[in-house]
């Protein structure tokens, strides 16, 4: 009893120190930030403990970005390994049933095989009629049996067939949530990672162009502070939405970080990317955001964006710089524009940056 209230009382302590952390810094009491600071708290994550440390020494503050992008970085993908090892474990259990009973049926097999070659011993020493009937009344005694093992050896198979093809199926989704943003049902930035990756290789290696297009929501800190951060989720949602209904194909889109989102263009040139770029943002601006509850006209959502072409001697590094570098033009040239490597605002930007 002592033990199950000093655990009451050492969890009651985390739990206090995470909303008054939450408290404290003025952000949002949703269960995302409470984890994160109930983690903080137990201090059984050091990196994660070390990165907030950091960012509070440096800003004074964590952003809702911040908050994200520890989160995904430092929780998220625990907790899908922790799903991946129960499925895992289950599908281990589920062979070592089949295996139990396959060994069994082994078992079965080998003594029916012994019954065999002792009623064919038999058979050849009978010596009257009703001996012949008593052996062969016995092999057909032990060929149902070992039917009726074998039924039920197959229909355990096809059970375990079914449980495995189940699994499976879990593991794929295990994988596709953990790769996947859930506020906007796009990629998340460890899929933009991977993905980026395997496109540049490919690029690269078939000397096919690629293109890659960053883009950041207008104004948004002002969506989040005027009308709160469900309408600042409407926005993402929205912004999203649109790339749903515009990017087709083999385009790789992804939610980079806060309200900032990529799109990773295989076989497309610039110009071509420019044209697209352009397209986007013109289906995001022609939405109008209204607020859910009230109905009221927020107005109309935009963005800047930012595009650049894989050169023979980039990387991916290099690739992300310049497209972002471009986004950046694009926001210090009035927003709501494309700004490409070949644009003269582009190189004012790389300039005033050396500067």
């Amino acid at each position: 009893m002592v033990k199950l209230l000093d655990e009451h009382e050492r969890t009651m302590a985390f739990a206090e120190v995470a909303l008054g952390q939450i408290k404290s810094l003025r952000q949002t009491a949703v269960p995302r930030n409470y984890e994160i600071w109930y983690v903080y708290a137990t201090g059984y994550n050091a990196p994660l403990n070390k990165i907030i440390n950091e960012t509070l020494a440096r800003n004074g503050k964590l952003s809702e970005s911040d908050l994200e992008q520890i989160y995904e970085t430092y929780l998220s993908h625990i907790k899908a390994s922790d799903r991946i090892d129960k499925v895992g474990a289950r599908v281990i259990g589920e062979i070592d049933d089949v295996m139990a009973l396959i060994n069994e049926g082994l078992g079965m097999s080998e003594n029916y095989d012994a019954k065999l070659s002792g009623a064919n011993e038999k058979l050849r020493n009978a010596k009257s009629r009703e001996q012949i009937k008593a052996i062969v009344d016995g092999l057909v005694k032990s060929t149902r049996e070992m039917r009726e093992i074998n039924k039920a050896l197959e229909n355990r198979l096809a059970l375990s067939k079914t449980e495995i093809s189940n699994l499976q199926h879990s593991l794929e989704a295990i994988r596709a949530e953990s790769l996947t943003d859930p506020l906007t049902g796009l990629g998340n930035r460890k899929y933009f990672d991977r993905s980026i990756e395997m496109a540049v290789r490919a690029a690269q290696a078939s000397g096919e162009p690629l293109s890659l297009m960053m883009f950041d929501i207008d104004h948004f800190k002002s969506f989040n502070d005027s009308y709160g951060h469900l309408t600042g989720d409407q926005v993402l949602r929205l912004v999203a939405m649109s790339l749903k209904q515009t990017i087709k194909g083999q385009d790789i889109t992804a939610r980079y970080g806060g309200e900032e989102f990529a799109v990773v263009l295989p076989n497309t040139a610039l110009r071509q990317a420019l044209t697209v770029a352009d397209h986007i943002r013109r289906a995001v601006m022609a939405k109008e955001l209204k607020k859910k509850s009230t109905g009221e006209i927020l107005g109309r959502v935009t963005i800047s964006v930012g595009v650049a072409m894989l050169k023979p001697d980039d990387d991916t590094d290099s690739l992300i710089e310049r497209a972002d570098a471009c986004l950046y033009a694009a926001k210090r040239n009035g927003r709501n524009r494309v700004v490409c490597e070949a644009d003269p605002e582009y190189a004012d930007e790389t300039r005033s940056q050396v500067a």
